[in-house]
């Protein structure tokens, strides 16, 4: 039964991380741009359904929204809030 649950989630993970890393690299091309932007607020959401983890690797990886310390400060809370997910719920 947990393991079915692990796999679910282990889904679902990999699909909204997905979805966020083609949204938040597809803001980094806007921005080049010069287009309209996705709001941030679009963006935390984003991570606080799961897509955090694409999101701290993509703003290393193709620097973006890195420089922003408030947008920072609100993903790095949006990932405590997942590790502690795992660390209780999982246990």
């Amino acid at each position: 039964m947990f393991t079915e649950y692990l796999s679910i989630i282990s889904i679902y993970l990999l699909v909204i991380n997905v979805i966020t890393a083609i949204i938040f690299s597809g803001d980094k091309k806007k921005a080049k741009n010069n287009q309209q932007r996705v709001p941030e607020k679009t963006l935390h959401l984003l991570e606080l359904a799961g897509g955090v983890f694409a999101v701290l690797f993509l703003m290393k990886f193709i620097r973006h929204k890195n420089r922003k310390s408030k947008y920072y400060i609100w993903t790095f809370l949006i990932f405590i809030l997942w590790a502690a997910f795992f660390f209780f719920g999982m246990r």
